[in-house]
């Protein structure tokens, strides 16, 4: 069995060799190490040999490992589960971005509760790709309504979109999944030319984060391929 510090090696040079198979600048992939239900030691293990991004999906397993690991200089925590009205003031202050935000009153109630002090939260909008019954999102043809309403809130910064596709489509779908992302996020950044800050794609998993690169990705969120399969 692999060691997770050989593991988050092995992710890297994947990305890396994507990022460059897919024509694109060197670094413009990041990892999030998708540390949701591995203890706390996993995390300080995966930082050691290098990562520094984690996604958590249930708040309070996440906000116990953001206590304990309070030590550790850089550390950047994204929420990327789904968000309860109830849930979003703690989500709004312990994390430096959402990536699964579905709608306009989420949006609003992180921008609402988040801190003053503290630099607008960086979010992107979840979009039901598939259109799939049992997944979050907002459906693409929502996408130019809820992003200009959520450009009007002051205390969080839209920078992009996230999705999950089916992962049991056949591997032409899944690219084309990927795509239509893709071609919806440059759809928002023509009709929004004055703002920089659209830049982000958060897609693809352990599977499949090649084909997610190529369609172009930013942010790839792996969980198994670090810290193995869940127990």
């Amino acid at each position: 069995m692999s060691s997770i510090a050989d593991n988050v090696g092995t992710v890297t040079r994947r990305i890396q060799k994507a990022t460059l198979d897919a024509g694109r600048a060197p670094g413009s992939v990041r990892l999030l190490a998708v540390s949701k239900t591995r203890p706390a030691e996993d995390v300080r293990t995966a930082y050691a040999a290098g990562q520094t991004a984690f996604g958590e999906n249930y708040l309070q397993e996440a906000l116990e490992k953001i206590d304990t690991l309070g030590d550790l200089p850089g550390l950047e925590w994204h929420f990327i589960g789904p968000i309860q009205s109830n849930k979003t003031r703690q989500i709004a202050n312990a994390f430096k971005w959402v990536h699964s935000v579905d709608r306009l009153k989420i949006a609003r109630r992180l921008s609402e509760q988040r801190e003053n002090t503290a630099e607008p939260l960086n979010i992107c909008l979840q979009v039901n790709i598939n259109e799939e019954d049992s997944k979050a999102g907002c459906l693409i043809s929502e996408l130019p309504g809820l992003a200009e309403d959520v450009l009007g809130l002051p205390n969080v910064c839209l920078r992009g979109l996230m999705a999950i596709p089916d992962p049991d489509q056949p591997a032409p779908e899944l690219k084309a999944s990927f795509e239509r992302l893709a071609a919806a996020l440059e759809d928002l950044r023509q009709s929004h030319p004055d703002y920089r800050g659209l830049d982000t794609l958060s897609m693809g998993m352990s599977a499949d984060l090649e084909v997610a690169v190529a369609a172009g990705a930013t942010w790839v969120r792996i969980g198994t391929a670090i810290f193995g399969m869940r127990h």
